[in-house]
């Protein structure tokens, strides 16, 4: 019985060296997750930041396009947008949205490009520092005139 008392004592000495070490490894791995769990919501976050900045973007320039210039539209000289009214209108839009912008009116009236500017805050990014991501719309809208069909089978 001795010798069982013995081998015991010392199996628990051979054992107690490693106490703890789980618990370091765990903390260590429970930190990397949640970086990469922090890392993927907030990137999920700024893409769909962008989805939606891209998405007014694109409306305030459809909202411009509305804005047709009638002294050329109804000569049916050609259908191109009034600048000013079409600047007015995609602003008026963007701050609906509560979000800002800048639209350019080019090729005479007919290509209306609207780029917008926002920020995305963060949730996870604090813990090192980072608070708010940039984040930018690109939208173009461009009159046509006309529709153009392919001659099947005349």
């Amino acid at each position: 019985m001795s010798r069982w008392r013995s081998w015991c004592r010392i199996r628990r000495r051979h054992l107690s060296g490693d106490r703890g070490g789980i618990a370091v490894y765990t903390a260590i791995c429970a930190l990397v997750l949640l970086g990469i769990i922090g890392l993927v919501l907030d990137g999920g976050g700024k893409l769909r930041a962008t989805e939606r900045a891209d998405a007014l973007a694109t409306e305030a320039a459809r909202a411009g396009g509305q804005a047709i210039d009638p002294a050329r539209a109804v000569p049916a000289r050609a259908i191109a947008a009034d600048p000013a009214a079409a600047r007015a209108a995609a602003h008026a839009y963007l701050d609906r949205a509560g979000i800002p912008g800048d639209v350019t009116v080019a090729d005479g009236g007919k290509t209306l490009t609207v780029t917008t500017h926002s920020t995305y805050t963060t949730r996870f990014l604090p813990a090192v520092g980072i608070t708010s991501l940039t984040v930018t719309g690109h939208g173009q809208a461009t009159l046509l005139h006309g529709v153009a069909a392919p001659e099947e089978g005349r």
